[in-house]
């Protein structure tokens, strides 16, 4: 009897040590691989917050701004690096720009013959991308370049021109074509002057492609401050009283402290 009692006990025990042995290999089977794993989803989730952080879009990537003029004359002031402006409201093309402050660009658009700000009555001229619209649309920017418009045409523009000499052109104008091998193909430069001040012009040509060209010149206002205005190539005629108007309505803007 007692016999058979050891021999029972012995087998109990050696029951439970293979299935502690079991266990235990159970165990450092499932270690061997959740180390890994773990080391994998971490490795994982750090790449997808780097791409999100440095790939994904900005906030202005999904919604762009749509033109909200309004006609509403109370003065907004607005700062371009420093620079310091005081706007009627109905000059600005953009709603949040309207709320003031420091701003890296702001957009403004007026009309000719006399350059007024938007209104419900005319707004139709502020739409228009006729040949012949008489839109006008500004744009004062931060500018690393800091170049006045003689530097401009000297560093710049006539380094991409057929001839550096020019030929005369249209309204009292130097003419310059640009190669087509450069940047600017497809657009003459047009050289004036302005009460002793240079005029540069980059005026896109008339195609089919194109019928609708446009005037673009740039102009320095401060230390880090530029002013580009656009008007239609149709216009060109009348340059000087553009030039002339932009400068004096800018020059309104200012604020000096």
């Amino acid at each position: 009897m007692l016999a058979r009692v050891a021999s029972a006990t012995r087998a109990s025990n050696d029951g439970m040590s293979r299935s502690g042995g079991d266990t235990e290999t159970g165990v450092r089977q499932r270690s061997g691989w959740l180390i890994p794993l773990g080391v994998f989803l971490v490795t994982a989730a750090l790449s997808a917050m780097f791409l999100l952080f440095y790939l994904a879009p900005g906030p202005t990537s999904f919604i762009e701004e749509h033109p909200a003029p309004t006609s509403r004359t109370d003065p907004v002031s607005v700062t371009v690096d420093g620079a310091s402006f005081t706007i009627p409201a109905n000059y600005f093309i953009y709603r949040s720009a309207r709320q003031g402050g420091a701003h890296k660009e702001v957009a403004l658009f007026t009309t000719l013959p006399n350059f007024r700000g938007y209104s419900d009555w005319y707004s139709q001229d502020f739409t228009d991308n006729t040949a012949d619209s008489p839109l006008v649309n500004l744009l004062i920017r931060e500018e690393e370049l800091n170049l006045g418009e003689a530097e401009r045409l000297q560093r710049i523009y006539l380094n991409y021109v057929v001839d550096p000499k020019g030929k005369p052109g249209p309204f009292g104008l130097t003419k310059f074509t640009f190669r087509d091998d450069s940047g600017y193909r497809g657009e003459d430069l047009l050289v004036g002057h302005l009460d002793r001040h240079l005029v540069v012009l980059r005026c896109v040509r008339l195609t089919e492609k194109v019928p609708s060209p446009s005037c673009l010149r740039d102009v320095r206002l401060a230390r880090g401050v530029a002013l580009s205005y656009r008007f239609k190539r149709a216009h060109l005629v009348h340059w000087q009283d553009i030039a002339g108007g932009v400068e004096a309505l800018v020059r309104s803007f200012r604020t000096h402290k």
